[in-house]
């Protein structure tokens, strides 16, 4: 069956593109040879155990080849190398609406056979006629032909794809092929621009989220290193706070909520904004915890999460913690040597169990004390008490600072690489109050 172009134009686009898929499959078609169509074997029987790909399968397999990743230069490159091979052209891309002035991306093939990117770029400026669908015969006064094909879908334009040769004008077929494979490229860049337009509203979210820790007195130095699971995550379930008391004290917490990405980061800053709120009541660490419980517990949409809190006292060199199902803190001590401080685990906050209980240590300024979420250590197949004897195993520099401390840490074992999300905090008290 033969369609006019303008028999064409008039149906409607998922027709015209079935249309196009079978035209592109014609021109797939007349480079079989017939010995490819029919394969024999000895004695001219056939050889039906010869393995032919069908015409469509080997266009499934060239628009496979296009838009492999996420990334819009990488996809161009990839139509161009891909219409180079099919029709023996080279080709390049230009971006946006073909300005003058413009310049060629992603060349495939010999750059010298293609026309003046300026003059294609204004050239291209021109409508195409009705029965090209969107095709440009581009006509410079040479001998060589050349099309410009746009990157378009849905009425989205990104820009305009120009392929030219030495030898014989495009066929049909041939142009028909080009413009399916410029349309599968449009295809994948439209899709790339919205991942990236979602994903930067999801970063703005994340980052009104992600709130700054609160400033610790001067006579204690603090150091705080919060690394996210996954690429593009800013944010996650894990916090770490610091909040100033009265009397020089400070209350430094570092909190894990259930699950990751931007539903545990939701709940993660519920969690610290009730937690700001009962801190400046200035109660002991269990009882922070006991009404953070409650809190959590009268919302059963809110996530579980866990929660390790130290009020830390330099007048009187004290540390006092309480613990939410939480992993204990640990003390790097004068020689760099560090251990785990214990303390009784309560139930996690939003069970409404309450149980918390204190523990209080001493705490000289040669000391450090580190506190962290559970992706610092824990690993795949391994026992939490084997991970945090691993820690417990590391040695520091005798006068490493808070920031070294975090540094050392986080390399010995290997945290960019973890699993889970990881919030880590060192606090030092100063021998010298510094000024305010």
């Amino acid at each position: 069956m033969h369609v006019r172009d303008e028999e064409t134009c008039a149906l409607p686009a998922p027709v015209r593109g079935a249309l196009r898929v079978v035209g592109v499959a014609r021109w797939f078609e007349s480079f079989r040879s017939p010995a490819t169509v029919e394969p024999t074997g000895s004695g001219g029987a056939p050889a039906w155990g010869v393995d032919v790909p069908s015409p469509l399968g080997v266009l499934r397999s060239a628009a496979a080849r296009i838009g492999t990743t996420l990334d819009e230069d990488t996809t161009c490159a990839e139509l161009t190398r891909e219409v180079t091979g099919q029709v023996g052209a080279a080709a390049a891309v230009l971006h946006g609406r073909g300005e003058a002035g413009s310049t060629y991306d992603a060349v495939s093939g010999n750059p010298e056979v293609l026309p003046d990117a300026r003059w294609a770029a204004t050239a291209a400026r021109e409508r195409a006629g009705p029965g090209e669908s969107g095709v440009v015969h581009l006509a410079s006064g040479g001998a060589r032909p050349a099309l410009r094909v746009p990157l378009a879908i849905d009425e989205h334009r990104y820009g305009v794809l120009v392929c030219a040769r030495e030898g014989a004008p495009f066929t049909r077929e041939e142009v028909e092929l080009v413009t399916f494979l410029a349309e599968r490229a449009a295809s994948n860049i439209r899709h790339a621009r919205e991942h990236d337009a979602v994903s930067g509203i999801v970063g703005k979210l994340q980052r009104a989220l992600l709130a700054e820790p609160g400033r610790p007195h001067p006579n204690l130095d603090v150091a705080i290193r919060y690394l996210p699971v996954g690429q593009r995550a800013l944010v996650g379930g894990d916090w770490c706070e610091t909040v100033r008391l009265h009397f020089g004290r400070t209350l430094l917490v570092v909190g894990d909520v259930m699950g990751h990405g931007l539903e545990a980061a939701v709940d993660m800053a519920a969690h610290r904004s009730s937690l700001r709120y009962i801190a400046s009541a200035d109660l002991p660490p269990h009882r922070v915890l006991r009404q953070l419980d409650d809190i959590a517990s009268r919302e059963p949409d809110r996530r579980p999460a866990t929660c390790l809190i130290a009020r830390v006292d330099p007048v009187r060199g004290l540390v006092t913690l309480a613990s939410a199902g939480h992993l204990p803190p640990a003390v790097i001590d004068g020689q760099g040597r560090a251990s785990l401080l214990p303390v009784q685990v309560g139930p996690p906050l939003g069970t409404g169990l309450g149980g918390y209980e204190p523990a209080t240590y001493r705490l000289d300024p040669s000391q450090a004390l580190m506190l962290f979420t559970d992706g610092l250590v824990e690993r795949r197949g391994e026992d939490i008490d084997e991970s945090l004897h691993r820690l417990a195993g590391l040695s520091f520099s005798a006068t490493t600072g808070v920031e070294d401390i975090l540094d050392t840490v986080l390399a010995r074992l290997d945290a960019r690489h973890a699993e889970d999300d990881v919030a880590v905090m060192a606090a030092q008290l100063r021998h010298r109050p510094a000024p305010a």
